[in-house]
């Protein structure tokens, strides 16, 4: 099969299934790993697709610029994220100080706590609330209120994360990408996100997989500088990469 046809079925094939890997691309072309990786190289500086640890990915990746109301969110993929609430807790160690960011699957953390013994810290009321309510030692960070996430955030908060140097950290996203990391889609909150993983020392995305292949407006991480703490994935790409950890049930 000449270059160009090969390219061509690579094409169809990243259109067609969003993402695909090396070993996918070799047994459906039967050819050999080195030929596939020239071909994602020069299709990837072409802009025709990009190119990812293991694979390839469509350029099209969609794009989440606003946030959904929290009472929203809650119902969406519940399952998902209750599994990947539960093993995030369970991460959590005697003596730790934790930094436990506003959101949906972080608030689901606090039912599984089992260590007593561990100071957080939030950007949430809500949160706050309840883990006041289940006897930790708990701060709020003080700043401005975002009423759709339920976050605070703003100068105010950025300077009060100066005096803390968390053990463990756990965070949500609005999307996460190969090449365009974990973003959201505000950028006050994106600051935030950030400030708080530069103080960690343990950095933990969770994230149920409608987020993967999605890009919000701000990115505050790396892809590789987290781990990425999901239940399932159906698109092979991801599953090349170590950070990302899959929950089974």
């Amino acid at each position: 099969m000449l270059g160009e046809e090969r390219q061509n079925v690579i094409l169809a094939q990243v259109e067609e299934k969003k993402s695909i890997s090396v070993q996918e691309l070799m047994r459906i072309l039967d050819t050999s790993e080195s030929t596939i990786r020239r071909d994602l190289n020069q299709l990837d500086r072409e802009g025709k697709l990009v190119k990812v640890h293991g694979g390839a990915m469509a350029n099209n990746s969609s794009y989440r610029t606003r946030d959904d109301e929290v009472s929203v969110r809650k119902n969406q993929n519940r399952d998902e994220k209750l599994l990947i609430a539960q093993y995030a807790a369970g991460l959590i160690e005697e003596n730790d100080i934790v930094y436990l960011d506003a959101g949906t699957t972080t608030e689901l953390m606090i039912d599984f706590l089992a260590e007593k013994d561990v100071t957080f810290v939030t950007n949430s009321f809500n949160h706050a609330k309840r883990l006041a309510m289940r006897g930790f030692t708990v701060y709020v960070l003080g700043g401005e209120f975002k009423a759709v996430t339920e976050a605070i955030v703003g100068e105010e908060a950025i300077l009060g994360l100066d005096k803390y140097n968390f053990t463990k950290g756990f965070w949500g996203a609005n999307g996460v990408n190969v090449k365009n990391g974990c973003s959201t889609p505000d950028m006050k909150e994106a600051m935030i996100k950030k400030k708080s993983m530069e103080k960690t020392k343990e950095k933990y995305v969770l994230c149920d997989s409608s987020k993967f292949s999605k890009i919000s407006s701000v990115t505050f991480a790396d892809f590789d500088s987290v781990g990425i703490i999901t239940s399932r994935l159906e698109d092979n790409t991801y599953k090349e990469y170590e950070n990302v950890l899959e929950v089974e049930k």
